[in-house]
């Protein structure tokens, strides 16, 4: 008898969450193939579905991550169309004044991040998705150890699932010298109701409040190792100063409240820097916004472009919007161009972007694989603005993961961005690959579950 009632309570038990789980998917701001893969799957196998879909597929809708908080602008006029549209949707504006310098090279972007921790006068704030337990992460770790020795305070945010492997020696002796750490883990944080596909992707490192060093890049040999040694990625990072490094403060200091419970502080505004000839403006994007600004502005630019959409990205999974806003764009005779590694270090992510680049292709795009090396940069430029920063052109990127990015509208910029895209160009094979029918059918069945990733 007590056997009967307890399957018929599991057999109840279950029934109640797949409903719940398929009424929490119609819910969701979804494409109606992503709501149906979900309902397919929560239906066919509920006591593997449901869980999954709890832990891995609920939107950032929902959890209880306040929205961060900038400090008013200048009130002045938009710079640009894009500008005008972030503003609406109550990002910091643009500011003019700032100083840029992009590090295409791994030698200039490593030896740029010694330089900002070395000069480190007063403070240290760093968040990075991943810290790899190599010669190069120990030696950063150990950095940021000898600057809390010499007074600087430290703080850092490290991801759970991207720091898996972390120097974990090097981390000790830098919290036992009076670093600052905290990882980023919705798993053990009750704001983030426990969803483990919400992760903290950004990728910065704040020195003393006026200076930034950002873009694509995490620390480890991969992404900052010898530019002639060919494990070592070809990526994309800046630094930069000016008033735009107060929105990385303000960013910094909302993901510190989230992990440590603690009230938000407020980053003094920067002053521009005179001969600072760089017009920037900070896009985050994440759970702790109510909109997807980043994802909005890529298709809004898109739209909106009259002459070129030139991309950069390791991994192509778009959403909808984004992959119709580039065919379109491709059939309204604009110069559309996608960059992307030959092979990533993610085979599946590779296998998954056939179907997608081939419609693109298809369409009038045209397809650039990459092949010499690795290629982990993400930018885009549309006509006379650009977006560089911490963001796939993924779905992950655009609607889960907390991610930065940073608008530039200065000329100057632009055309460095142009040039450096050119020169990519050179190590680069046109078009997709060659398919039979079989891998063709088999992007397209990965194509169908690109919406539950």
């Amino acid at each position: 008898m007590l056997s009967v009632i307890l399957t018929h309570a599991v057999i109840v038990i279950g029934v109640l969450a797949s409903g719940a789980a398929i009424i929490w998917v119609l819910q969701q701001r979804r494409s109606p193939q992503s709501a149906l893969a979900w309902i397919l799957f929560i239906i066919t196998v509920p006591y593997i579905g449901v869980p999954l879909f709890f832990a891995l597929g609920v939107r950032k809708r929902g959890t209880f991550y306040a929205p961060i908080e900038f400090a008013p602008g200048p009130g002045k006029a938009p710079v640009h169309r894009l500008d005008d549209q972030l503003r609406r949707l109550d990002l910091p504006p643009a500011s003019r004044g700032n100083q840029l310098g992009f590090q295409m090279s791994s030698d200039a972007a490593r030896d740029s991040l010694e330089r900002l921790v070395a000069e480190a006068r007063e403070s240290l704030d760093v968040v990075l998705y991943r810290l790899d337990p190599d010669p190069i992460g120990e030696a950063f770790v150990e950095s940021l150890t000898a600057a809390v020795q010499r007074g600087v305070r430290v703080r850092m945010i490290l991801d759970q699932i991207g720091t898996w492997r972390r120097p974990r020696h090097a981390l000790r002796r830098f919290r036992d010298a009076g670093g600052e750490m905290r990882m980023f883990s919705p798993a053990h944080n009750p704001r983030a109701t426990g969803r483990l596909n919400l992760r903290n992707h950004r990728k910065m490192v704040i020195a003393d409040g006026h200076v930034v060093w950002s873009g694509g890049r995490n620390v480890g040999t991969s992404y900052l190792g010898p530019a002639s040694a060919p494990e070592t990625w070809n990526d994309l990072s800046y630094r930069i100063e000016g008033p735009v490094v107060q929105r990385f403060g303000e960013v910094f200091e909302a993901d510190w409240a989230k992990e440590t419970g603690g009230a938000v502080a407020e980053p003094a505004p920067v002053a521009p820097i005179p001969g600072g000839t760089v017009t920037a403006q900070l896009i985050p994007s994440g759970p702790d916004l109510p909109h997807d600004g980043l994802h909005d502005a890529l298709v809004h630019g898109i739209h909106t472009a009259r002459d070129r959409i030139w991309l950069v990205t390791p991994y192509l999974l778009p959403t909808d919007q984004l992959q119709h806003a580039l065919a379109t764009a491709a059939r309204l005779g604009r110069d559309v161009r996608i960059m992307v590694p030959a092979r990533s270090n993610q085979r599946i992510a590779d296998f998954a972007r056939g179907a997608y680049l081939r419609d693109l292709e298809e369409a009038g795009c045209r397809v650039c694989r990459y092949t010499a090396g690795m290629l982990h940069a993400k930018a885009v430029i549309f006509d006379d603005v650009a977006i560089v920063g911490s963001a796939n052109l993924d779905v992950r990127s655009m609607l889960l993961n907390f991610e930065t990015a940073l608008a530039l509208y200065d000329p100057g910029s632009i055309e460095t961005l142009a040039a450096w895209f050119a020169s990519l160009e050179t190590g680069a094979l046109p078009g997709t690959k060659p398919a039979s029918l079989t891998r063709r059918l088999a992007e397209a069945t990965f194509r169908l579950g690109a919406p539950v990733l």
